[in-house]
């Protein structure tokens, strides 16, 4: 499978709503502590705007609301992917993005057959505190080695000017949350994602 080169991250539909009409094609949604009939609200948002404008949703985390609510694919984290149903996911016919961090979560993550793997953080991030040093673009390089040809997701302080040396390195499609979501002007910014990536559609 193939996965747009932009991979937008955001935490509520607000967001999707918001920039998926710019020409957003491939977007994530990643809501946590958040209660179900909240959350499914806004799955139930995303996906019809995603389906209005030809973006691809990926659910982060909910496999069993991204089941319910009749979506095609699902995100999960390496604690996620330990108690998820993956044959209830592959019999409702989602496509499934593992988490790798390390060595021994990229085997764990082959293991289970997913339609592509993200490697991160590749730089500093300010998103979540992590027990992993940034991985670099050496680590892309043996990542996408080692799991081609699953597309691989970088992900961890990205930024447009890092782009070419990204997607040099090996990577299929770039992750972005907060130089998006935290940007002045987040639609001028998702524009200019839109124009590094463009030649790689």
């Amino acid at each position: 499978m193939k996965l747009d080169p932009f991979y937008l991250i955001v935490d509520n539909a607000d967001w999707i709503e918001r920039l998926v009409p710019l020409g957003v094609k491939l977007v994530q949604l990643r809501m946590k502590d958040t209660e179900e009939s909240v959350l499914r609200q806004h799955i139930r948002r995303a996906r019809q705007c995603c389906a209005d404008h030809g973006c691809q949703l990926i659910v982060n985390d909910f496999w069993q609301l991204a089941i319910d609510e009749a979506c095609d694919f699902v995100h999960l984290g390496q604690e996620d992917l330990a108690t998820a149903d993956l044959a209830a996911i592959r019999s409702a016919g989602l496509k499934i993005g593992l988490s790798t961090h390390d060595e021994a979560e990229l085997e764990t993550a082959l293991a289970a057959k997913p339609d592509y793997i993200a490697l991160g953080p590749v730089y500093p991030t300010i998103l979540k505190k992590m027990p992993w040093a940034p991985q670099g673009l050496e680590r892309l390089t043996s990542w996408k080695e080692k799991v081609a040809p699953l597309p691989l997701v970088a992900i961890g302080g990205l930024r447009p000017d890092r782009l070419p040396g990204i997607f040099a390195a090996g990577a299929d499609s770039a992750a972005v949350v907060t130089d998006i979501t935290l940007n002045a002007d987040p639609e001028a910014r998702t524009r200019e994602w839109l124009d590094v990536t463009e030649p790689r559609r």
